[in-house]
């Protein structure tokens, strides 16, 4: 192909970013505020050989074009960016740094730990102020044209009501690895994802989102490497556009499209967690790769008094500046196009408070909120944030604009320290059992902004949870330094397994009770993968690195009996939450409107069936709780359904308030394998249990 192209590249044009086939030629975009001069270079296919070199010939509105006729799909290269070397500027311009593309749709090759990729020499004196000439081409991967037709015109996107939707967060290699009933070229991939026995699983098991760790093409990190160690989680972005190259089973990236295609087909939404908070190149002291290399000044945000340095809002060196409209831009199209392209049905935003900082600090009113929450595209998508980062006033729950849930932290924190029997948690529970509406309930959002969890890919699994009270991250080469220190878990009487039945027992149970807290909680539910059966990282709280069977799910813990039987009770739980409505209210509830009957819509009581006083709430001894919710059905009755809970270590008698004609037990996490059965009005909890009982009302005479 190269002998049929010609010596210079034709003008082109500035939209889209990125390199377009048209059938004739491949038109190249790229932009650079600050750059005086911008080259396309030509590969050979795997990457290896540069063998023609063109200078982007035009400049409009500061994005840098051409026009290459004959070019084709399959096409290798890279670009080098001329400009000032200042680095007291901001500026790091270095055209002996190969670049990719920020707009890239694939990658050849893998990134080689050299110092030739860094713009200055790494042991020279003057630091990042020095300009290194060696160049970085063989380390670095190429960029690769491409073109893209897959058929998604028969795909129905399965748009699960967020008052319905349960979330099911997974890392796309780790779900499968150990998947036996997969074959051995699929486990671990994209491909595995869209296995009959995942797609099985997810639908008896009742989740209607599958949300995946970072996809996004990354970085293994050279420190990770140099331990024998690997970037697990992926939050190391080199690539936007990118799907990882790991996770392919083949040689086409339309295996990410079939899996998602089926389980669409199956009524599953697919979630994407992406970090664009931050990229792979570091802080002042990174690599040159991307980003940097093409205009530092601009995508990052440097410190305003010193401009050599950059600001790290995220605590891993660099930040991108999402106050600028090419940023914005850059990831704006990146969201839509995993949309479009890969049918993507939300996103999960790494560190979503990074992305509106301004100036003064965060404002739910920044640019890149506003340009998501107007397009016609994202803004029907499911969007959640992360609401912190490491920044001054870095954190903002409940602070960020309609459209957008986010992660409840006060959630996980209030019901873990509830669970683990720590005194005055009564009313705080309460709180975050009604849906954090004192946190949400502003600007017209519903309950299902609160994204509601008891662990996340970061922390214990929820085995751990009641297993382990110290961190055991030895295995991570930090001298067990590194993870959270304040878990706020318990480990029943014995660190790590045992064969203890009375602790066993009690473990049990606090996990069915949690999970009964978590689906009886108004908001959305999220559920870790394996969290369903069991799963341990032996008490590592920070397995970001550990690419092996600490991390990946052991999918044999299913065909055991302990497994097998919260696998079912996890399953009772997805079902009642469907059935009933008044375990998943679209709207907040106060106790002011009463669907009939003379009841309110929510209440309170203790154990006594009394409703709590302003004592009673604050009385740190108080271990029981009953919250009653009650809506109208269509043929006039009046559904309630009560979640009993019981901290403490000793049994309690609660008695239920109100006249019923049918009351039944729906689940009981003491007695799990009870079926729904009628009850009176009273029913003892175990200690450490959580019961749900519904009741119906007859229709108020009018």
């Amino acid at each position: 192909m190269t002998e049929t192209l010609p010596d210079r590249l034709e003008s082109g044009s500035p939209y889209p970013l990125g390199a377009s086939f048209d059938g004739l030629g491949v038109n190249f975009a790229v932009f650079s505020a600050n750059a005086e001069k911008i080259e396309l270079c030509l590969f050979d296919p795997r990457g290896k050989r540069e063998h023609q070199r063109y200078t982007l010939p035009d400049c409009t509105d500061e994005v840098w074009h051409g026009y290459l006729p004959y070019a084709r799909p399959g096409l290798v290269y890279g670009y080098r960016a001329y400009g000032p070397y200042k680095p007291r500027e901001g500026h790091r311009f270095n055209p002996n740094k190969l670049l990719l593309d920020p707009y890239a749709r694939r990658l050849v090759g893998n990134l080689r730990w050299t110092d030739a990729l860094h713009g200055y020499p790494v042991r020279g004196r003057k630091a990042d102020l020095g300009f290194d000439r060696r160049d970085s081409a063989p380390a670095m991967p190429k960029s690769v044209v491409t073109h893209e037709c897959f058929d998604w015109s028969r795909d129905v996107r399965p748009n699960t009501p967020w008052s319905e939707t349960v979330i099911y967060e997974a890392h796309a290699k780790g779900l499968t690895k150990l998947l036996e009933h997969a074959p051995p070229q699929e486990r671990g991939t994209f491909a595995g994802l869209a296995h009959p026995r995942v797609i099985e699983h997810l639908k008896r098991l009742g989740v209607t989102a599958l949300e995946l760790m970072p996809i996004h093409a990354f970085v293994q990190d050279r420190f990770l490497q140099e331990k024998g160690l690997s970037n697990y989680w992926g939050y190391n972005t080199l690539s936007f556009f990118t799907p990882e190259p790991s996770y392919f089973s083949g040689d086409t990236q339309d295996e990410l499209r079939v899996a998602v295609r089926r389980l669409h087909a199956a009524g599953i939404e697919v979630i994407l967690d992406v970090v664009y908070n931050h990229s792979c190149e570091g802080s002042e002291l990174g690599q040159t790769l991307c980003w940097r290399g093409l205009d530092n000044a601009t995508y990052y945000r440097l410190l305003p008094d010193d401009p050599r340095y950059c600001l790290n809002d995220t605590g891993t060196g660099n930040t991108f500046d999402l106050g600028h409209a090419r940023v914005i831009q850059m990831v704006a199209d990146s969201l839509r196009y995993w949309a479009t392209s890969y049918g993507i049905d939300g996103f999960r935003f790494d560190l979503g408070l990074t992305l509106g900082r301004t100036q003064h600090g965060f404002d739910p009113n920044a640019g890149f909120f506003d340009v998501v929450r107007q397009d016609p595209i994202l803004g029907r998508l499911k969007l959640i944030t992360e609401p912190w980062d490491v920044g001054m006033g870095g954190y903002q729950l409940g602070n960020f604009p309609p459209g957008f849930a986010e992660w409840n932290d006060k959630y996980r924190d209030t019901v873990r320290s509830y669970w683990r029997g720590d005194e005055g948690r009564r009313g705080e529970l309460a709180a975050r059992m009604a849906g954090s509406g004192d946190i949400f309930d502003r600007w017209s959002r519903r309950p299902w902004a609160s994204i509601n969890l008891l662990t996340s890919h970061d922390g214990y699994t929820l085995a751990d949870l009641v297993q382990y009270e110290e961190r055991h991250n030895e295995a991570n080469g930090e001298d067990n330094r590194d993870g959270h220190d304040h878990n706020i878990s318990r480990n029943w009487g014995a660190e790590g397994p045992t064969d203890d039945p009375e602790i066993n027992e009690t473990r049990a149970r606090v996990q069915r009770s949690m999970l009964v807290t978590l689906f009886a909680s108004l908001g959305t539910p999220m559920l870790v993968a394996g969290d369903e059966f069991g799963r341990t990282q032996h008490g590592n709280n920070n397995a970001y690195c550990q690419d092996n069977e600490i991390s990946w799910i052991d999918w044999s813990l299913l065909e055991t009996e302990e497994g097998e039987a919260l696998n079912r009770f996890v399953t009772r739980l997805t079902d009642l939450r469907k059935r009933h409505v008044a375990l998943r209210s679209p709207v907040f509830l106060y106790g002011q409107n009463s669907p009939g009957h003379g009841i309110d819509d929510i209440e309170w009581w203790d154990e006594r069936g009394e409703q709590l006083s302003q004592d009673d709430w604050d009385n740190p001894h108080g271990r029981g709780l009953s919250m009653r919710r009650a809506i109208a059905l269509p043929d006039g009755r009046i559904e309630a359904v009560n979640l009993l809970v019981n901290g403490g270590d000793a049994p309690l008698m609660f008695h239920l308030p109100g006249a019923s004609i049918e009351r039944t037990l729906l689940i009981d996490s003491a007695r799990p394998d009870h079926g729904e059965m009628p009850v009176g009005v009273q029913y003892e909890l175990e200690p450490h249990s959580a019961v749900l009982i519904r009741s119906f009302m007859q229709a108020p005479e009018e």
